[in-house]
């Protein structure tokens, strides 16, 4: 819990007429955001078949968006967000960071027109939990002034060092918060990181095996982000939040992109974010569970009805922790089969 804010008071409307704070996020499936630059029409045009197809429609507002087009992308969203049945799919917005000229108009002109449909507002460059109480105070007064019957989710995006200092405090700071994103590319810069790499590894950051004689040493390419991702997975699990990768820049290597989000997937991530199409199906791909594990975690429940006692499974010895791993498994394949009739015949779900 924030400090300021006791146990009696952190589930109260900050504001007068303002919906109650969830007390647990809504069960969505977000394996991958999908950006959209609003200001392109042609690319507006486009969202009504994207729709289905994709777990979050995210209206970008930020970073990729000229300055001369700000106010064209947000009212460009706006149109995107009244125009659109999002149904099942999530509709967010990524506002500029709060230390811009454009922030402010962002939230209250989106918030005023369309809050009723907008699920989350992913916030950029959050250095602590400051920067989620001031989101969070402002939304509940415009919730309040326009009638908005449910809460708007903060996401942040972790993409300074003072944000991964703070990290825990951010994920404490309000019941609005939904989850996290690592953005490497600003973090790089913020570190003083020596890569122009959007994600991804770097073939300089390498351990070398041992020298044999005078064979040639071989070298294995190391991840840049394993520590950064393995402290927000655990700051968000400890609050309850959910943890995201977030962009992978190089769209020509389909490859690399899906071993990035592999690992982070295996780490604890929930999803990532797709900037380009082809991402769609990468992101798709690697966040739904390996039909195959999904098989073997369900004869992990069903030998382990009440998730006591240990059972031998295929030479394996299985106790409550895996039972717990098993679990996670599958209700993540229960949460996929729901959106995708194809993988539940797989999952057998």
């Amino acid at each position: 819990m924030p400090a300021g804010r006791t146990p009696r008071n952190f589930f109260r409307p900050l504001a007068i007429g303002a919906p109650a704070p969830m007390r647990e996020q809504p069960v969505r499936l977000e394996r991958m955001i999908h950006f959209v630059p609003p200001h392109i029409e042609k690319v507006r045009a486009k969202v009504p078949s994207l729709i289905d197809s994709v777990d979050v429609v995210l209206g970008n507002l930020e970073d990729a968006i000229p300055a001369d087009q700000k106010k064209a992308a947000r009212d460009g969203f706006i149109a995107m967000a009244k125009e659109n049945d999002f149904g099942a799919t999530g509709l967010w917005t990524r506002i500029n960071c709060l230390n811009s000229p454009w922030a402010l108009d962002d939230i209250v002109e989106v918030v005023g027109a369309v809050g009723n449909k907008l699920d989350v507002i992913m916030l950029p460059k959050v250095d602590g939990a400051w920067d989620i109480h001031y989101l969070d105070q402002l939304l509940a007064q415009l919730e309040a002034q326009h009638g908005i019957s449910k809460p708007i989710g903060i996401h942040a995006i972790l993409e300074t060092a003072e944000g991964v200092m703070n990290v825990e405090d951010i994920a404490a700071a309000s019941p609005r918060m939904h989850g996290m994103s690592l953005g490497p590319a600003d973090l790089a810069a913020f570190r003083g990181m020596k890569t122009t790499r959007v994600g991804g590894g770097h073939p300089d950051y390498r351990v070398l095996a041992d020298a044999d004689g005078d064979n040639p040493r071989a070298g294995y390419q190391q991840d840049l982000w394993h520590y950064t991702v393995g402290k927000m997975v655990d700051a968000c699990q400890s609050f309850g939040i959910k943890a995201f990768y977030g962009p992978f820049g190089d769209f020509s290597d389909p490859e690399a992109c899906e071993a990035q989000f592999l690992n982070a997937f295996l780490q604890g991530c929930h999803g990532a974010w797709s900037l380009h199409p082809t991402q769609i199906d990468i992101a798709k791909k690697v966040y739904s569970p390996d039909p195959d594990e999904v098989s073997f975690a369900r004869r992990i429940l069903e030998s382990m009805p009440d998730g006591t006692g240990a059972v031998m499974i295929d030479g394996k010895m299985q106790d409550d922790a895996t039972w717990k791993q098993a679990k996670v498994i599958v209700d993540l394949a229960r949460l996929v089969a729901e959106k995708d009739p194809e993988l539940a015949k797989v999952y057998g779900l």
